[in-house]
């Protein structure tokens, strides 16, 4: 179980990087396909900074996940990866709420499949 939970947060920060990327990186060209839809065009280049500051923080998102690798306590290697599932859960619901409900199923739901994953294998019985 505790593989399945290191293997859930590796993707939930691999797709945090990514959307860094596309956010801070690649607003205006990648930006517009993805969100293609959602935003008109004419509107990437001045929203440009925003996305960037956005990306940011999906950033030290990701960064707070990886972090979490390196943490040999296995009671805080925990406690730091449910904090940051969280932290995305959070903004996922969010984004899905006030954005696109789409969001919940790229974002959310990853973060929530490895948080409960997560409080599994770190369940004492588990060890």
């Amino acid at each position: 179980m505790k593989l399945f939970s290191q293997i859930m947060i590796a993707l939930v920060a691999l797709e945090h990087l990514y959307i860094l990327y596309l956010e801070m990186f690649a607003w205006e060209t990648l930006g517009k396909k993805t969100f293609k839809g959602s935003l008109a065009p004419e509107l990437f280049a001045p929203t440009k900074r925003l996305a960037a500051n956005q990306g940011l923080y999906n950033g030290f998102l990701s960064a707070g996940l990886i972090w979490s690798f390196f943490i040999t306590d296995s009671i805080w290697q925990s406690n730091i990866a449910v904090f940051f599932l969280s932290c995305v859960t959070v903004a996922g619901l969010y984004g899905a709420y006030s954005a696109s409900k789409r969001i919940f199923f790229v974002q959310a739901l990853p973060a929530i499949i490895a948080l409960i994953v997560t409080l599994i294998a770190s369940y004492p019985c588990q060890r």
